[in-house]
């Protein structure tokens, strides 16, 4: 018989880290619709921003190619050269910018793009000041490499992003950049055009590193608001993905861009923490670029946009406030306060589960993304069919009444 013997300790890193509350409420969703009784109303899933389009026929078809032909050997840990050149051409084609391509790094999706960027840029004790509400992995990255990462309250009034002189105040001795998401997660909400030229000159005077997460730029709504942050100079540092606009989540396929001199601390770091990006799904995204796949991204993109259309407008109607409607990407952070009495609850991890219970509708609470609201706001998902979010709402005014 094999003695028992103790597991090792986790490191105090990997235990300070916090869980990412949207997967845990997901397998809570899953639990509770296995104990479903048969005729129940399924789940109806609002809480993770999958998109319900898969990867079109062009860019699976070029999977099944290079798979057929054995073309699936590492690439160099910056990626393929004609995917950088792809992407470059992109670049110029959809935002008038020039972004050579070796200043592109291809990535195992934009969660290792912000790890890259984080070990590259900053060191243990070094701290990074984002916005309440964010994304939360982009904090606990970082968290994860020993930097602190600074939450600072944001609001409607400025579009849940901070303003210039916001991080000028809380720029400390060790604060080494700055780190934005537009459109972001989880308000759908962009920076103004001209609060980002000021974050930016804040950063350079400060000397530090502006960080921006664009994966998804590609699904701006608003002429305003839907173009690149590396129009501003080759110093910003940006993160973006093929998961959302290009429809391939869980290929695990991003990008960075990156100031020259970057360049090649990013490609040793990679070249040491995973080779390179998956090979198959690096072929495959070429396929992405081609005029017809380009057109059906754009039907997506409208549908994804009619989408926000219909819901906002019926969450307001059903007493959700709505302070900022949605410029891209596609979440809707909706206050839910007005109505925790009527749910019989007192913050919008209670009203999550309420609705959850009595409806099978599944929505994230905003304590995964934040404290700046006080627990009041959760944040929908309409990258699910048109269908569910329409039956969504009319369980949700059932059940409010």
């Amino acid at each position: 018989m094999t003695p028992s013997c103790p597991a090792p300790s986790a490191s105090a890193r990997a235990q300070a880290i916090a869980p990412f509350l949207v997967m845990q409420v997901a397998q809570e969703a899953a639990a509770l619709a296995a104990t479903l009784p048969p005729g129940a109303p399924r789940m109806l899933y609002l809480n993770i921003g999958e998109p319900d389009f898969a990867a079109p026929a062009a860019v699976q078809a070029a999977a099944e190619a290079a798979i057929c032909a054995g073309r699936t050997q590492y690439t160099a840990a910056l990626g393929l050269d004609a995917l950088r050149e792809r992407l470059s051409a992109w670049y110029a084609q959809r935002f008038g910018v020039a972004v050579p391509a070796r200043r592109i790094a291809i990535t195992a999706g934009a969660s290792a793009g912000l790890q890259l960027a984080a070990l590259a840029l900053f060191d243990a004790g070094d701290e990074v000041l984002l916005p309440d509400p964010c994304y939360p992995c982009n904090r606990q990255i970082l968290a994860s490499v020993g930097v602190t990462p600074t939450a600072l309250p944001t609001g409607p009034a400025t579009r849940y992003q901070p303003t210039p002189a916001q991080l000028d105040a809380a720029w400390g001795p060790r604060t080494r950049g700055v780190m934005l998401a537009s459109p972001a997660n989880p308000t759908g909400t962009s920076i103004d055009p001209a609060a980002l030229r000021g974050v930016l000159d804040t950063v350079r005077r400060r000397g530090g590193a502006l960080v921006i997460d664009e994966i998804y730029l590609g699904l701006s709504f608003d002429e305003r608001f839907g173009q690149t942050a590396l129009a501003l100079g080759d110093d910003v540092i940006s993160v973006n993905s093929f998961s959302k606009y290009f429809g391939m989540t869980g290929w695990r396929l991003g990008w960075l861009v990156l100031p020259e001199p970057l360049v090649p601390v990013v490609e040793r770091l990679a070249q040491n923490h995973y080779i390179c990006a998956n090979t198959v799904a690096q072929r495959a995204a070429l396929a992405c670029f081609e005029p017809d796949t380009i057109a059906e991204y754009e039907r997506r993109r409208a549908e994804y946009a009619a989408r926000r259309d219909a819901f906002v407008p019926a969450l307001r109607a059903l007493g959700f406030d709505v302070p900022v409607e949605p410029d891209g990407a596609f979440y809707v952070w909706a206050d839910a306060q007005p109505l925790f009495a009527r749910a019989g609850v007192t913050d919008s991890q209670g009203f999550v589960r309420a609705m959850m219970e009595r409806t099978q509708v599944v929505a994230t609470p905003s304590p995964d993304f934040g404290t700046a609201d006080g627990g009041r706001f959760v944040r929908f998902s309409t990258a699910t069919a048109r269908a569910d979010l329409d039956e969504a709402i009319a369980r949700l005014r059932r059940w409010l009444g």
